[in-house]
């Protein structure tokens, strides 16, 4: 193992790599205990994380943020190498010091989590203002957690997510008065929804546009 020069050396190296060293150092030698350090120390002055490209699973995912103290923006979005994170994983990441604080967690596309997993997370994450849940499964059992628990929500992507239902937005855009814009590209809801959005809203931004919708103010 070779010794760093400097510790900024260590945040050059990729996240997968990260997560890594850490599992492979389990011995007490003057060096190996530098080098963990040395990556903890990297990590507690992040205040951006984003695993998006790398081949991360539950475990190294959750390794990594438990020690990102300092996070505000977090990323798992999928990705063409596939970023594999379940709903335990998302456990693991929930009880992170960091959760709390962040102000944007992207979880787009990952298709392997389910309302649980998501619940877990927004449950803690009351500073949120940014989120990305498009491309998963997740229910209006997810929104009416996030309503609950993120009122400084300000945008939130909705992409494709096919089962929610009016219910689940009515109820998010009602408690999270701070909403500017939403995406439901690719949800079943109809266009009665859309008007009932902008009725509790109206400054509210649903994209993409739809038709008939901008003279009501959306962009």
């Amino acid at each position: 193992m070779v010794e760093l020069e400097e510790d900024g050396q260590i945040e050059m190296l990729p996240i997968d790599l990260l997560s890594h060293i850490l599992s492979l150092i389990t011995s007490f030698t003057d060096l190996a205990q530098k080098w963990r350090q040395g990556v903890k120390q990297s990590m507690g002055r992040r205040e951006s994380l984003s695993f998006s490209g790398w081949k991360m699973d539950d475990d190294s995912t959750a390794r990594l943020v438990s020690l990102a103290y300092s996070l505000k923006e977090l990323d798992i979005s999928r990705s063409r190498w596939g970023c594999q994170i379940s709903d335990d994983g998302l456990y693991k990441i929930s009880l992170s010091k960091c959760i709390p604080n962040l102000s944007s967690i992207s979880l787009w596309g990952m298709t392997g989590i389910t309302d649980r997993g998501v619940i877990q997370v927004v449950s803690r994450a009351t500073a949120l203002e940014h989120l990305n849940i498009g491309g998963t499964f997740i229910t209006d059992e997810s929104l009416f957690a996030i309503a609950n628990s993120c009122r400084h929500l300000k945008t939130i992507g909705l992409w494709s997510c096919r089962h929610v239902t009016e219910s689940g937005l009515l109820f998010l855009v009602n408690k999270c008065r701070g909403l500017r814009s939403i995406n439901v590209w690719g949800t079943r809801v109809p266009m009665d929804c859309y008007l009932a959005l902008l009725t509790i809203s109206p400054a509210l931004q649903i994209k993409p546009n739809v038709q008939g919708l901008p003279m009501l103010g959306v962009q």
